[in-house]
């Protein structure tokens, strides 16, 4: 939990914060909680009476801190969707909860973010058709399992085939990598398939799951990325959108390793590619 407040403090120290905006986000409501997770889940969050086999799959304990952090995501994210239309690009400094389903939470993801602010902005018609670029080491699970039967967000996840879950859900374009891929076989996968997505989808916005846990240094990613490689893909999936006119929401997503400051400073590089490229 400390990368979060070590990355606030990474971008004003690298001068990062100075050349943006930085705007604090308000809880989500409920009702835009319950437009992706059943309304007795998000009581029983509210409320701290979820299950013990609910919180095990979670990961952690959901206290008041916990569920109000989680709203604190998921306003977050809607803002940074919001905030992307009207500029072309916005970074969240959390985000990436993309295990939490329909009715429960799981690998330590409480509420949907990116599927909370896909859906509102589409039902209020802000946006007409979402694409949602998730490339943590892990599948977007949750997120495919919220818009099954949803033709106005199409989920597509480049992930660790051999990893959490153990169980997939069908995202609308999975691709799953073999163990201890590398930066030149990983970017050239993306590189085939996001250019042709942006393209075949048409979206109103991306949403990017930028999870920097296919590092090669992180104890829960099995990939084999450098930071140069997570520094290329960032460049790459910002230059894309950019370059399609296609405005772009970032969420930090997964990173496991017990170096806080090596970690901050990894989910800095999307901030960094936003701030250097638009």
């Amino acid at each position: 939990m400390g990368k979060y407040g070590r990355l606030i403090e990474v971008l004003h120290e690298d001068g990062l914060a100075a050349r943006a905006q930085m705007i604090e986000p308000v809880e989500a409501p409920l009702a835009w909680i319950e437009m992706v997770h059943n309304a007795s889940y998000v009581r029983a969050v509210v409320e701290q009476s979820l299950e013990p086999e609910i919180q095990r799959r979670i990961g952690f304990p959901v206290t008041e801190a916990a569920a109000k952090r989680s709203r604190l995501s998921a306003g977050a994210t809607v803002l940074a969707g919001r905030l992307a239309l009207e500029h072309g690009v916005a970074c969240s400094t959390a985000g990436g909860s993309h295990h939490a389903a329909r009715t429960h939470g799981a690998g330590f993801c409480v509420f949907n973010d990116v599927a909370v602010a896909a859906r509102l902005l589409v039902y209020e018609q802000t946006v007409s058709r979402v694409l949602v670029v998730d490339l943590d080491v892990h599948q977007g699970d949750g997120t495919a399992n919220i818009f099954r039967d949803d033709r106005a967000v199409f989920t597509f996840s480049m992930h660790c085939e051999a990893n959490f879950p153990v169980r997939k859900e069908t995202s609308n374009l999975d691709v799953g990598l073999p163990l201890k891929t590398g930066d030149g076989p990983y970017l050239k996968s993306l590189e085939e398939h996001l250019p042709r997505l942006l393209s075949e989808v048409e979206p109103d916005l991306v949403f990017y799951n930028a999870g920097v846990d296919p590092h090669r240094d992180d104890r829960l990613g099995k990939l084999w990325l450098s930071d140069d490689g997570i520094a290329a893909r960032e460049n790459f999936v910002l230059s894309a959108c950019r370059d399609a006119d296609i405005p772009i929401a970032c969420v930090i997503g997964g990173g496991y390793q017990d170096d806080i400051e090596a970690l901050a400073h990894r989910h800095s590089l999307v901030h960094r590619a936003a701030l250097n490229l638009f």
